[in-house]
């Protein structure tokens, strides 16, 4: 028989999502009359904006046109997309042939992986998103399990101690450094010091920052970064990742991008993407062109007042959680230019699944457990900002009748 690949067993019995459900699923099956309200996974919930989906429309009522049909595209991208998003979102400061347009952000963080072969050792942030570290254990660059997480992968804590952004004196030198920000799950957002810390830091060891901005359009303050690309020196040490999934609803359309400038490269002077251009050219064959449109769509001035007005509706549902959680009692981060809230209660020692079953129990309220985000998320809670205003109100009320 075939064997199996050895790095899946490596991976931990459930993926954090799923083994949500299951537990919520496990709870139904006891209490079917109860009306769960999720303030956790990170799922859009809202109905795409009007220009926007006109926008999808024509596009695939073109298709049906002989003069509008189109089969396979660029696998980088439409050349026009590709443009709007160096112009528009970054404001000329990349240029438009290191744009590669994908199916997402996650999946290219998966493929990224493949750049740097199963020796590269990697540094994520604690807590982190598990994709970074479970696509790792996936193409064998992080060794076996240990019982606080993977041998080869160096955990940064970032915790309420230390603003959220880690102690790079401490860290010894990864290949990879995997930083998103505004971050998820705590919130945090880096400032344009703490970047240029991390930038240097980079330069100095030699190391690839793997950027994630999945999240960037929800910063309202302008002294904050959104790219790692406003940063001096960073496109010589770092790529970026980005989707439209958070910023207009498409976490179901799947449509991201990749920022790999030409100037970044590996230790023997070859440009980095060159091969990410290999690789996309050879195991992808495009994002969807009806999506794309959707993407230029989002990139108009229309579009970007669309894009503005469902930032900001989730926002308001971050602002009315993070405001009920600091009234009950709990240390509350994030949720201001951020669609997540870190929370912890005061004054308690308790682990995060437990407090999970408590607020599912007692509230009916699925949140997301700090723990499945690494060894520092230990008793926070994750709570998103993604749902219907009515929902999102109904819970806090429940959060407050049952807490108090």
């Amino acid at each position: 028989m075939v064997h199996r690949n050895p790095h899946l067993a490596k991976l931990a019995s459930g993926y954090l999502f799923p083994e949500i459900n299951r537990r919520k699923r496990e709870f139904l099956v006891h209490h079917p009359e109860a009306k769960i309200i999720s303030l956790g996974i990170g799922n859009t919930t809202e109905p795409l904006s009007p220009h926007i989906a006109h926008a999808l429309a024509y596009a695939a009522q073109h298709l049906a046109t002989r003069e509008g049909y189109s089969g396979y595209g660029d696998e980088q991208g439409l050349p026009a997309l590709r443009e709007k998003i160096a112009h528009v979102l970054y404001k000329g400061s990349i240029n438009p042939d290191e744009v590669f347009i994908s199916d997402g952000a996650k999946c290219d963080l998966g493929r990224l992986q493949l750049l740097f072969g199963c020796q590269a050792t990697i540094a994520v942030q604690d807590p982190t998103y598990p994709v970074y570290v479970d696509g790792s254990v996936l193409i064998g660059a992080t060794g076996h399990s240990t019982d606080h997480g993977f041998k080869g992968v160096v955990y940064m804590p970032c915790t309420p101690e230390n603003n959220f952004f880690p102690n790079l004196t401490t860290l010894p030198r990864t290949d990879l450094i995997y930083f998103c920000s505004p971050n998820n799950p705590t919130g945090a957002v880096a400032t344009k010091k703490q970047l240029e810390q991390l930038v240097a830091f980079a330069k100095q060891n030699k190391s690839i920052i793997i950027f994630d901005a999945a999240y960037s359009e929800y910063i309202e303050e302008p002294t904050l970064p959104k790219s790692i690309y406003e940063i001096d020196g960073a496109r010589e040490v770092a790529i970026e990742v980005s989707s439209f999934s958070k910023l207009i609803g498409f976490t179901g359309v799947r449509l991201g991008w990749c920022v790999v400038p030409q100037t970044l490269c590996y230790d023997d002077g070859t440009p980095v993407a060159k091969d990410w251009n290999r690789i996309v050219t050879t195991i992808f064959n495009g994002a969807s062109n009806i999506a794309q449109h959707g993407g230029l769509a989002a990139l108009d001035h229309q579009g970007q007042e669309e894009m503005k007005a469902t930032i900001a509706y989730t926002k308001k549902n971050a602002r009315i959680i993070r405001s009920a959680l600091l009234e009950l009692g709990f240390d509350a981060y994030g949720g201001i230019n951020s669609p997540y809230i870190w929370a912890k209660r005061l004054g308690k020692t308790e682990k995060s699944w437990d407090i999970f079953n408590e607020l599912l129990e007692t509230s009916h309220v699925v949140t997301t457990p700090g723990s499945g985000f690494g060894p520092s998320g230990e008793g926070f809670l994750r709570f998103s900002a993604f749902g219907h205003r009515e929902d999102v109100e109904e819970a806090v009320q429940r959060l407050q009748q049952t807490l108090r």
